[in-house]
């Protein structure tokens, strides 16, 4: 007995009534959600396109993006609240830092380009 393949139809849906799922092309397509609700019933039928994906890895990767050592005076009772915040998520304390500054560094930039209106 063989599997009846996906096969998808121009009103998005497969044979089943299920959704197919949409490639986003920017990262500007995700939207803020309300809830956590709003968020998975997003990405039930979106993701990241893999040119997209690939294109973040290849600029995170440039020549010239190589790391710089700094120093960082942070509380104790912060940086053990944030190094246990990290571990519950699986990563590197200093990783987790990394990646809150590059998120909010583009939501200001992104913010920055509304108010002006002009790209960066």
């Amino acid at each position: 007995m063989s599997a009846e393949p996906d096969i998808r139809f121009d009103s998005g849906e497969n044979r089943e009534g299920r959704h197919h799922i949409h490639p986003l092309l920017s990262w500007e397509n995700i939207p803020m959600f309300q809830d956590e609700q709003a968020e998975a019933e997003f990405w039930s039928t979106n993701r990241p396109a893999l040119e997209l994906m690939e294109s973040s890895v290849m600029r995170a990767k440039s020549p010239g993006s190589e790391s710089v050592t700094i120093s960082l005076r942070i509380d104790a009772k912060m940086l053990a609240r944030l190094k246990r915040l990290a571990r519950s998520r699986f990563l590197n304390y200093q990783s987790m830092m990394k990646q809150w500054i590059a998120e909010r560094m583009e939501e200001e930039l992104r913010k920055a380009d509304r108010d002006t209106g002009e790209p960066r």
